[in-house]
C-alpha cells in the first residue's frame, strides 16, 4: 500500500480541521472588547472542541499501533525522514500537551467542561490558583510551537505535493482513499 487508508486520513483532515478552527477561536475568545455572551459561546466551543480533539489524536495514536502507516517513497532523502518523524511526533505530543494544559487551565480555574461535565467525568485537578496560572501559560506558549509546528507541517506538504510532486502528499491526500 502506498498510500495511508481511509480512518488514517479521515483522522488526520478532521483533526486538521478541528485544529484549524481552535485556534483562531482561541485567539480571539480572549479579545476583551468581546460581549460576554460571544466570548462564553467561544470558551465553551474552545474547551469542548479541546476534549473532541485529545479523544481523536488518542484514537489515531491506537489507530497507527494496529495500522502502521505506509512507508515513505524510497526517493525521499534520510534527513527528510528523519525530519518528518520528528514533525509527527511533536505534532501528536503537542496536540495532547494542548488538550492537557487547556483541561488543568480550566479545571483548576474552577470552570466547566461542558462535554466532561454532561458525561459526569468528575474534575482530575483541584482548584488551585498557581496551577491555573501555570497551565495558562504552558497553554499559551504551546500554541506557539503548536502553530509553527503545523506551518512546518503544511510547507513540507505543499513542497511535496506542489512542487516535487513526490507521492508523498498524495499518501493521505484525498480524505477518502480511492
Amino acid at each position: 500500500m502506498t498510500g495511508y487508508r481511509t480512518p488514517a486520513r479521515l483522522f488526520h483532515w478532521v483533526v486538521a480541521l478541528l485544529v484549524l478552527a481552535t485556534i483562531p477561536v482561541g485567539q480571539i475568545m480572549i479579545q476583551e472588547d468581546l460581549s460576554r455572551s460571544v466570548q462564553n459561546s467561544l470558551f465553551i466551543f474552545h474547551k469542548n472542541v479541546g476534549v473532541l480533539i485529545l479523544l481523536i489524536v488518542l484514537a489515531r495514536l491506537a489507530y497507527r499501533q494496529i495500522v502502521p502507516p505506509p512507508p515513505l517513497p524510497s526517493a525521499v532523502p534520510d534527513w527528510q525522514r528523519r525530519f518528518a518523524w520528528v514533525n509527527h511526533a511533536a505534532l501528536y505530543a503537542l496536540l495532547v500537551f494542548m488538550a492537557v494544559t487547556g483541561y488543568v487551565r480550566v479545571r483548576a480555574g474552577g470552570f466547566p467542561i461542558e462535554a466532561l461535565d454532561a458525561m459526569g467525568v468528575p474534575a482530575l485537578v483541584p482548584r488551585s490558583e498557581p496551577l491555573e496560572d501555570w497551565a495558562k501559560a504552558a497553554h499559551w506558549w504551546g500554541r506557539l510551537v503548536l502553530v509553527a509546528v503545523i506551518a512546518l507541517h503544511v510547507l513540507a506538504a505543499i513542497w511535496h505535493g506542489v512542487v516535487r510532486r513526490d507521492g508523498v502528499f498524495s499518501r493521505i491526500w484525498p480524505p477518502v482513499a480511492r
